[in-house]
């Protein structure tokens, strides 16, 4: 696996993966990561269907854990504190690691009520205050001016991108300081993925984005650094075992331009996956 050492004196560590393995019950989902994420940086997992990207993303907020017999080795250092040690709440990591999911997800409530849901359950109930959160998430996303007219309107009634937009304004409400983001535009048309992939430009000023996508054009303009997984197979016993594997991780310029393993240049160039 290729990690470049010069990229980590780029920027703040804000967090980082040290000799993760991620696990389905006894099946060894992905093995043995190591990375660091960068502070207002926005760092894209790429690699074929089934290499684990999403399994390590869910892992980084601890959502993994809520599939039965899942499970992390290794650690995810958050700001110097292991995420899995045992004094750490796991509903107080996924509000300050917020995720976006593939599929917009909004609540079937108001476009008002979606926003304030997160700061409510905090122990947020002045008006006025779940005003200023709904009013500056939804410019946050980059959706207010679109919406302020009528916040009573229910989310499910909204645009696909603007579903989307709206899900962002509910992760940010509660004031993360990381967003993970699954295939945020995968279910967009090119329209409204631009204007996501936009969006994500002007949050990583105040957040940390970590993105999976299967769209190369997507991770070359819009992260700033790739990693590269792929899967590994051996035969055991006449059983084929598949696992995810981080193969390389750059500079995204790096990894597109001037990929350190053939295998990165071959993925990126389309002859697998």
């Amino acid at each position: 696996m290729q990690v470049q050492e010069q990229i980590r004196t780029d920027t703040d560590v804000v967090m980082e993966l040290r000799d993760c393995s991620f696990y389905y019950g006894s099946y060894r989902a992905v093995a043995d990561i190591s990375l660091p994420i960068y502070r207002n940086k926005i760092t894209a997992f790429i690699g074929p269907s089934g290499c684990g990207k999403t399994t390590v993303l869910r892992g980084i907020n601890r959502m993994l854990e809520l599939v039965p017999g899942a499970r992390v080795e290794g650690e995810i250092v958050y700001r110097g504190r292991n995420l899995y040690a045992e004094n750490v709440d796991p509903v107080e990591v996924r509000r300050r690691i917020g995720m976006v999911f593939q599929k917009p997800n909004p609540f079937p409530k108001s476009i008002y009520d979606n926003v304030a849901y997160g700061p409510r359950l905090l122990g947020v109930t002045k008006k006025s205050i779940l005003d200023e959160i709904v009013e500056r998430s939804l410019r946050g996303a980059s959706l207010w001016d679109e919406v302020s007219g009528d916040l009573k309107k229910s989310g499910l009634a909204l645009s696909g991108g603007q579903q989307q937009r709206l899900c962002i304004a509910r992760a940010i409400a509660v004031e993360p300081d990381v967003i993970l983001m699954d295939e945020p535009c995968s279910a967009l048309d090119p329209i409204a993925t631009q204007r996501i992939e936009e969006l994500m430009w002007e949050l990583q000023e105040a957040y940390t984005i970590v993105t999976v996508t299967h769209n190369m054009q997507q991770a070359q303009r819009a992260s700033d650094y790739t990693a590269f997984y792929n899967i590994r197979k051996t035969v055991d016993n006449g059983q084929e075992l598949r696992w995810g594997e981080l193969v390389e991780y750059n500079f995204t310029d790096e990894v597109f331009g001037n990929p350190a393993l053939q295998e990165t240049a071959d993925y990126i160039a389309g002859r697998f996956g």
